[in-house]
């Protein structure tokens, strides 16, 4: 199998160094990154992500290094992220209940996905879901990114997603039981104390929705259940966990981190980490 990793990136705005620090590690290890995005459309990083003088309100200090702003402005620069797949045009949409001929709509829906979920498992090593706050627009509650994760899942590869990305893995789930995929799992994820009271942007939409619509660190408390655990890690600079086959961030500090784990799950067997 080729060394290729499937990157799903939001339209509404990615943050600039979660992109950067597993994009790094991939490209270092000598996986290619194969991007892609709700609609096809070309993925454009957050303004405060490219901005050193940006103070991060809730950490109180410039979480973007002038290195890392230069980076991220050298991708956004670069061909690299010109023509990503279309998410909308590799997986089927799943058909309304009250949909004409539902029983035949669902059957084929479902023998779509499975080879669909074949092909990729042939194809790519692992899936990677970048953060910022454009996933709570286009990639959190969408059925056809859901899709691509429970395809990797079944498969039993490797599944990293960091800050608002993770979000998407606490709704994977299958239709036939609901039962959410990351229950019985240690994770983390953006913690209650880094969300912003105001502010939260999207790009191409002009709208501040003032505080993120949901607390992520809930949703994931919830989503592991009684057997699993949310690792927060509040005070700690970073919080990265691993336990296979997810390996998850909590934000941008942790992104050089996240990017050297999710290369030792692929490469050097690592099944546990952060807990």
């Amino acid at each position: 199998m080729a060394k290729k990793a499937l990157v799903i990136v939001s339209e509404y705005g990615y943050w600039g160094e979660e992109l950067i620090g597993p994009l790094s590690a991939l490209d270092a290890a000598g996986y290619e990154s194969v991007f892609a995005t709700p609609t096809g459309k070309r993925p454009r990083p957050i303004p405060p992500s490219v901005n050193p003088d940006f103070l991060d309100p809730p950490l109180d200090f410039r979480v973007t290094s002038p290195g890392t702003a230069v980076k991220v402005k050298e991708l956004d620069g670069s061909s690299r992220l010109n023509n990503p797949l279309n998410i909308a045009q590799m997986t089927p949409l799943r058909p309304y209940h009250s949909s004409c001929d539902f029983l035949r709509a669902i059957e084929s829906y479902y023998e779509e996905r499975k080879a669909i979920a074949g092909k990729l498992a042939a194809e790519y090593s692992a899936i990677v879901l970048i953060g910022g706050s454009g996933p709570i627009v286009d990639m959190v509650n969408n059925q056809r990114v859901h899709d691509l994760i429970l395809a990797f899942h079944t498969a039993g590869k490797p599944i990293g997603a960091i800050c608002y990305g993770v979000a998407c893995l606490a709704f994977a789930r299958e239709l036939e039981d609901r039962a959410c995929i990351l229950r019985g799992k240690h994770v983390t994820g953006h913690c209650i104390e880094y969300d912003y009271k105001d502010g939260t942007g999207f790009l191409g939409v002009d709208f501040n929705m003032g505080p993120p619509p949901y607390s992520l660190e809930y949703i994931l408390r919830d989503a592991v259940g009684p057997d699993g655990k949310y690792h927060g890690n509040f005070g700690k600079k970073t919080s990265v966990i691993v336990d296979y086959p997810f390996i998850t961030a909590r934000s941008n500090q942790c992104s050089f981190e996240f990017g050297e784990k999710l290369i030792a799950v692929l490469d050097k067997g690592l099944r546990r980490y952060g807990w």
